[in-house]
């Protein structure tokens, strides 16, 4: 689901023009009563750097989903610091948006005015102007044909190239996106994973993609970045070196081989952790690699 907020402040295209830079430092977030918290991040520091499409990956439950609403704003850490090209983040805005793993697209409005619906909002782009970006965005989805249709009239995958669309046209620093591809079939979600990335090599906007799917993963990133069970920390960042544009051919190669491998094992042994019994957490502090 594509989300926008229509109350933060208004700022021009030029002022969103650059590449973002997101930096996390020493984040902490946990969830409960004061005697009884649960700690979901703990001292996390990660770096996305601007132009990289950054894939994270990590355990069921180590704590994806809270790093998302934090990086997007919805939620604050409980210590540590979260920066967009220098500045603190301190709530939503059109600088990041989110594309969730269920749509937000209106069922009551078209495709077009779905997509729309943010800057006519706000104001900030009307008449012609705005109905040339929408159309531009629509061609460049391949929704050109659907402008008119409502959601439960597209498809899967058109819903998710409206998602993008819709997301896009708010001309964000980063794109942050949440396993935005997990409810298609499998025919869809591989033509999505191709579309998207033809969009980020065209315009190598900043993006943090987040999935359980190593493939995906792997097909995507220029940087792989490897959680840890909960509480989730860094446990690896692998560099993904295989040349752009690419092609799922890519997939078999030695190179991508050498990383599922590497980041297989990874996750096992920290998914592993959450089979432990409770008496056992406090020696899980440190993994230990090699064994189980």
């Amino acid at each position: 689901m594509a989300q926008d907020t229509m109350d933060a402040p208004a700022q021009s295209a030029e002022d969103l023009a650059g590449k973002g830079r997101l930096e996390l430092k020493k984040v902490s977030k946990a969830y409960g009563d004061e005697w009884e918290q649960q700690l979901v991040i703990d001292e996390l520091d990660v770096e996305i750097r601007p132009g990289d499409l950054t894939v994270i990956v990590g355990p069921s439950g180590c704590g994806k989903s809270t790093l998302v609403n934090l990086i997007a704003g919805y939620e604050f850490p409980d210590t540590g610091e979260i920066l967009l090209d220098g500045n603190t983040v301190s709530g939503p805005g059109r600088d990041r948006m989110v594309v969730f793993q269920e749509t937000a697209l209106m069922p009551w409005q078209t495709t077009y005015q779905n997509i729309v619906f943010g800057p006519k909002l706000r104001g900030e782009l009307t008449g012609r102007a705005l109905q040339q970006e929408a159309d531009r965005l629509l061609a460049k989805v391949g929704l050109s044909e659907f402008k008119h249709k409502y959601p439960l009239q597209l498809s899967g995958g058109m819903q998710r190239r409206a998602e993008l669309a819709r997301a896009l046209i708010n001309n964000p620093r980063i794109m942050i996106m949440d396993e935005p591809f997990r409810g298609l079939d499998a025919m869809s979600r591989g033509l999505m994973q191709e579309f998207f990335l033809r969009l980020f090599e065209e315009n190598r906007r900043t993006n943090l993609f987040v999935t359980s799917e190593i493939d995906e993963a792997i097909f995507l990133a220029d940087r792989i970045i490897v959680l840890s069970n909960r509480p989730a920390k860094v446990r690896k960042v692998i560099e993904v070196n295989l040349p752009r544009p690419r092609d799922y051919k890519m997939l078999n190669s030695t190179e991508a081989y050498n990383i599922k491998r590497e980041a297989m094992a990874i996750l096992h042994e920290e998914a592993m952790k959450s089979f432990k019994p409770s008496g056992a957490s406090v020696k899980m502090a440190t993994p230990v690699v090699g064994g189980h």
